[in-house]
């Protein structure tokens, strides 16, 4: 055996020699396991500001190799926050009659920010009762362009989502898209759609999937607000429900848009202006 070969006296460069090896490497030592865990560190300090944050996004967040971080998170056992709640059924909507408006989306793919604007509501237990939210995005940007918060679903909160869109925009829509909930389908909700002369689409009764984006969008946003039973008053909880849509607007990665939804906008914004002043220079 190469073993027997090798006395305590011999010297760095004859036990090289008799294992085949370099000298050199009788020093190395491996920086593979030191490197995974300096990635560890800042896989942790991303996890902790974005609780959800997956290896996807967190890979996107740090500009590095998903492959990497998906292997160094399996090494470490790190694992984002997936509290999931069931999706809210509301009981006035379990008889209702379909509405007569059709999907008209399906087939469409935004390339333009307030080309399509979806909207729906959802719920948030609270003290042995409900909160809900209301919320408007567009489909282009997923950024949330109108939201309200109130302790009764009605379609006085969703009237006040939709105004708040029209106002932060300045704009209206081509489509307005929703789950043909009897809110969205009341008189005073579909006449505000009409006299700003939008199409009315909605999603076929009992088939969620056809307003997917808002579905996902109220799944990760659970998620990031955490149990709402850590908030003391009513106040404290409207009060992160108000910073949590900030934050997805403007700081959490939405995986297909690569970087959150407001920045995403600012950029086509951006883009649409210099090829508006291409436009220009060359009619010149």
């Amino acid at each position: 055996m190469i073993t027997s070969d090798i006395n305590k006296k011999s010297t760095k460069t004859e036990i090289a020699k008799s294992l085949g090896v370099s000298r050199q490497s009788l020093y190395y030592k491996p920086k593979k396991p030191d490197r995974d865990l300096e990635t560890k560190k800042i896989i942790l300090k991303v996890m902790a500001k974005h609780k959800s944050y997956g290896h996807k996004r967190i890979a996107i967040e740090l500009q590095m190799n998903k492959k990497k971080i998906l292997r160094v998170m399996k090494k470490f056992n790190l694992k984002p926050y997936r509290r999931r709640t069931k999706r809210f059924i509301k009981p006035d909507d379990i008889n209702k009659t379909p509405t007569v408006y059709e999907n008209l989306i399906k087939e469409i793919i935004p390339d333009r920010p307030n080309l399509i604007w979806v909207a729906d509501f959802t719920y948030i237990p609270f003290q042995g009762k409900f909160v809900y939210l209301a919320t408007i995005m567009d489909l282009f940007t997923r950024e949330i362009i109108g939201f309200a918060v109130s302790q009764t679903h009605d379609r006085f909160m969703c009237l006040d989502a939709l105004k708040m869109a029209f106002m932060r925009t300045k704009s209206k829509p081509k489509y307005h898209h929703d789950d043909q909930g009897s809110e969205y389908d009341s008189e005073d909700y579909l006449q505000k759609l009409i006299d700003n002369q939008i199409i009315i689409s909605m999603s076929a009764k009992g088939h969620p999937w056809e307003n997917g984006f808002q579905e996902s969008f109220y799944s990760g946003f659970k998620l990031d607000l955490g149990r709402p039973d850590q908030f003391e008053t009513l106040g404290e909880l409207i009060e992160a429900i108000y910073l949590q849509i900030n934050y997805y607007n403007t700081s959490r990665i939405h995986t297909s848009l690569k970087t959150n939804p407001m920045k995403f906008r600012q950029q086509y914004q951006l883009k649409s202006l210099k090829i508006n002043s291409q436009s220009l220079r060359q009619l010149v």
